[in-house]
């Protein structure tokens, strides 16, 4: 499928935003990896769900039959979406990978607090800060920001059975570096640990399967709508149903019982159990509709489109003055469409700026929700750390740039010439845009 058949699926494609000097330009969109555009599936399909639109579960009324029964076959498309095994696995609905992971650190607070958590030093903020409540160590990071599977078998070894869960990420929001995760996988099911997956950026780039094979199936995937093509506040936490099913849920209320008294609490089946309250019917809808799309695109097929791009703009971009990318840029195996960069003497928010003022291009910059990766990609010493606490000066950024499945070559020639324009002028942009703030049109 050409570029032009995936930039006809998504909505607001041809937005046109103002420039500095009053001009116009279609808006070029490079910050994916933060949230996507949606495909217009999803919301015709929304269009389409609305006048039906009711809570689901127990109502008698025909709405309430129907949004219940599109609710509970969307469960059956995630699962198919990842080869998880409903008859053994439980799809929950929730908001987004930040809920989906806090939600796992809390309801298995009581089961392994006595244990080590083990993630890595390549980790976003939510797979991360949630398991500070436990005693958590990380699997550090080579000099280009990527995880070895040597390091993370050497730390199991290290902790002789006390490690009973890895949270790892199956792609970074940083570098776009993918992990191994089955690989991983089989090394932590070898230790007698279970593997958390967060595939935020993972699962929309590239087949996922979480049933690979005897020992490298993953144990627990979550993931996001939004960075999928689906508005709406939808996501999935998928996991075992035999371990889910014995925990008590983090939330508690309505739609989570099968029976209460004053004195006794009869918790209901999974999933129900675990999402309580009325379910966001439409962010699930939105999230199965989505994925109907992915899959008549192919997987596969959107994976070799988006390595081409990486490909086009990492070769690209390593021949611009100053410019330093943050990454292997000799190698753009195992990369998902994630690339961050920085210019030499130019202030990643003030390149933002430039970028969108001029430009009309969106990039993301800072630091992406993982600070320590971040801190160890740009080689902040301990002294600087404690300047940065202490307030004395601004913590460390970059620029990102996240391509999706509809953006193309062209967009990537334009971002290229705006680089190497502000390369030739730096001071002219410094200059101009250091005392702008990002609320220039509102």
């Amino acid at each position: 499928m050409n570029q032009i058949y995936y930039r006809n699926l998504i909505s607001g494609i041809n937005v046109k935003v103002p420039l500095m000097d009053g001009s116009y330009c279609t808006a070029i969109n490079f910050d994916n990896a933060a949230t996507t555009p949606p495909f217009h599936s999803v919301i015709q399909q929304i269009i389409k769900f609305i006048p039906f639109y009711a809570s689901v579960h127990r109502g008698a009324g025909y709405k309430c039959q129907f949004c219940t029964s599109m609710y509970e076959k969307t469960r059956k498309v995630v699962a198919k979406f990842v080869n998880a095994d409903l008859d053994k696995s439980t799809v929950i609905f929730v908001s987004n990978t930040t809920e989906g992971l806090n939600r796992l650190s809390n309801i298995f607070y009581e089961k392994y607090k006595k244990y080590v958590v083990l993630s890595t030093d390549m980790e976003h903020h939510s797979n991360d800060l949630p398991w500070r409540k436990y005693e958590l160590d990380y699997v550090p990071v080579d000099k280009y920001g990527r995880i070895t599977l040597e390091n993370l078998e050497k730390k199991l070894k290290e902790y002789k059975g006390k490690v009973k869960i890895v949270t790892i990420s199956g792609a970074s929001n940083v570098t776009g570096y993918r992990n191994d995760i089955y690989k991983a996988a089989e090394i932590v099911h070898k230790y007698g640990a279970k593997i958390i997956v967060d595939g935020a950026q993972l699962v929309p780039h590239a087949e996922v399967n979480m049933r690979k094979g005897e020992n490298n199936y993953i144990d627990y995937l979550v993931f996001s709508a939004h960075k999928m093509y689906a508005p709406f506040g939808g996501g999935a936490l998928i996991g075992p149903k035999e371990e889910l099913e014995k925990l008590e849920p983090d939330y508690k209320g309505g739609g989570t019982v099968d029976f209460v008294t004053h004195d006794f609490v009869m918790w209901a089946d999974d999933p129900l159990k675990d999402e309580p309250g009325t379910p966001n019917a439409i962010g699930a809808i939105a999230l199965g509709t989505a994925i109907k799309t992915l899959q008549m695109l192919g997987m596969k097929n959107i994976e070799k489109h988006e390595n081409s791009l990486v490909k086009y703009a990492l070769y690209s971009l390593r021949n611009i003055p100053d410019l330093k990318l943050y990454c292997d840029k000799d190698n753009e195996a195992g990369h998902i469409s994630v690339i961050s960069f920085n210019i030499e003497g130019v202030h990643h928010e003030i390149v933002a700026k430039i970028l969108s003022y001029e430009f009309g291009i969106a990039v993301r910059t800072g630091c992406f929700c993982a600070e320590p990766y971040v801190q160890k990609l740009v080689g902040i010493t301990p002294e600087q750390m404690s300047d940065i606490i202490n307030e004395k000066v601004d913590p460390p950024g970059m620029v990102r740039v996240s391509l999706g499945l509809y953006n193309n070559q062209r967009e990537i020639d334009i971002l290229v010439y705006a680089l190497n324009k502000i390369v030739r002028n730096k001071q002219a942009y410094i200059d101009k845009y250091k005392s702008i703030d990002n609320s220039l049109f509102f």
